[in-house]
Parts: structure tokens; sequence; C-alpha cells
């Protein structure tokens, strides 16, 4: 009923308007005709039992219609909208999770992310960087990218290397073996950071743990595209908090 963003899904929305929309159309009716029951249990079940082919035919129609509809409403009015913010003004303070974010910093909603394109996932994880205060920030992903999607400097100058996994799954443990073998020995990445939007199996987050790579799971990924600090969600220590 609910997105995780608290919002009301689009379609449920639409139809919850529809109903209301009909209910005052059929008060209207009545305060018209004065004749509506005779409408309903004469008229149009009249029509109803001479053409029930064509009645079905017309009631799945306008079902679909409605749906197409809905579907083309939400996407039109805010389902991939988002806020930029000069980079000049970027968010890099470190907000308790319980504040609501400024209005005029970046945010994504999980639905967005999840609705983007691989490489717009990226892109999104970059601007965040961005937003964050993070310096060279520029997106690699692609063929030959050997491992990083993204990656940017922090104020203390070092390296973060982000790969971004955008899978309907969790990651499993291979990718992270790879994402191992790449991020410090060929990158030299001072930061490796691997972000899941669906989270991380079991296997892949002993393997994490134990080779000291931080891994990124949907709850930690919320908060970061709702506003809050990179290094505030996942506790790194910098010397600009």
């Amino acid at each position: 009923m609910f997105d995780e963003d608290g919002s009301l899904d689009p379609l449920l929305k639409f139809l919850l308007y529809a109903i209301l929309a009909l209910a005052i159309g059929k008060m209207l009716w009545e305060w018209l005709t004065k004749d509506v029951s005779r409408w309903i249990t004469v008229d149009l079940w009249g029509l109803i039992a001479d053409h029930p082919w064509w009645t079905g035919f017309i009631a799945v129609g306008a079902l679909a219609s409605l749906t197409l509809l809905a579907k083309l409403l939400s996407f039109l009015f805010g389902a991939d909208t988002y806020t930029y913010v000069d980079q000049d003004k970027a968010y890099a303070s470190n907000a308790p999770s319980n504040e609501t974010a400024d209005p005029d910093v970046l945010t994504f909603r999980m639905k967005q992310l999840a609705a983007m394109t691989a490489t717009g996932f990226e892109q999104a994880c970059a601007e965040l960087l961005a937003r964050d205060g993070f310096h060279s920030t520029r997106r690699v992903g692609g063929s030959g990218d050997l491992g990083v999607d993204v990656s940017a400097r922090d104020h203390d100058n070092r390296l973060l290397i982000l790969q971004c996994k955008q899978y309907a799954v969790p990651v499993g443990s291979g990718h992270v073996q790879k994402f191992n073998g790449t991020a410090r020995i060929h990158h030299g990445a001072d930061v490796p950071i691997m972000i899941g939007l669906n989270g991380f199996t079991q296997p892949a987050i002993d393997f994490a743990a134990h080779h000291e790579l931080i891994l990124m799971g949907r709850p930690e990924l919320k908060k970061w595209a709702h506003g809050r600090h990179l290094y505030d969600v996942l506790g790194i220590p910098s010397t600009t908090q």
C-alpha cells in the first residue's frame, strides 16, 4: 500500500481518487434524475444481460486503460524527479537521522534508484558523492572498468572506489571477491565501497569483513539517498566531521 519512502502507491492513489469521483458523480446523478435506481436495476442490467460479451470486453478495456493512465500519471508527475544542488553548496553536514532533509539537497527515493538503468544508478551515486562534498568525482563504469563504477576523493585526499550493484537479489560472494582483487591492488583504493541495492548474501558479508571491504546494503543506501552524509552512514572517520 505504501512505498518504503512513506508515500502512497501512485496506482492505488489514482484508484482511490477514481472511486471518490464516481461516488460524487453518483450522488449528483441521483440529485438530478431522481430515478437512478431504475436506471441501474432495469436499463443497465438489461443492457448487460442482452450483450454479456461486449460488456466484458468494455469492462476489461476500461480497467486496462485506467491502469495505463495511472502509470503514465505516475511517470509524469514525480516518479523520477529529484532536486540538484550546486556543488559549491554541497551537503556535508553530519545531520541526525531524525531530521528532515533540506529541500535544496539532492535526494533520491529507493523506487527511483530501482527504476534507473545500471548507468543511471552509477551516475546517481556519483552525484550523491558530489553532494556530500567529495571532489574529483566521476563515473567510470562500463566495459573494461575493472571493478570501478565511481571514483572520488574526500577532504583528506583519500581515494574512494565504488562498485554499484543494482541487482534485484542480494549480491553474492563471487562479486565481492572480484572487487577485492581490483579495488586496492589495481586501483589503489583507500576506501573501497561496494553498494548493493538489495543487500548482500551472508558469505559475501563474511568475506568483506575478513578483507576490510565496506559494504553498503539497502538500509545504508536509503539513509544516504535520503540526505545523510556517506561517512556518517558508514561510520567512516574524517577530519571534516
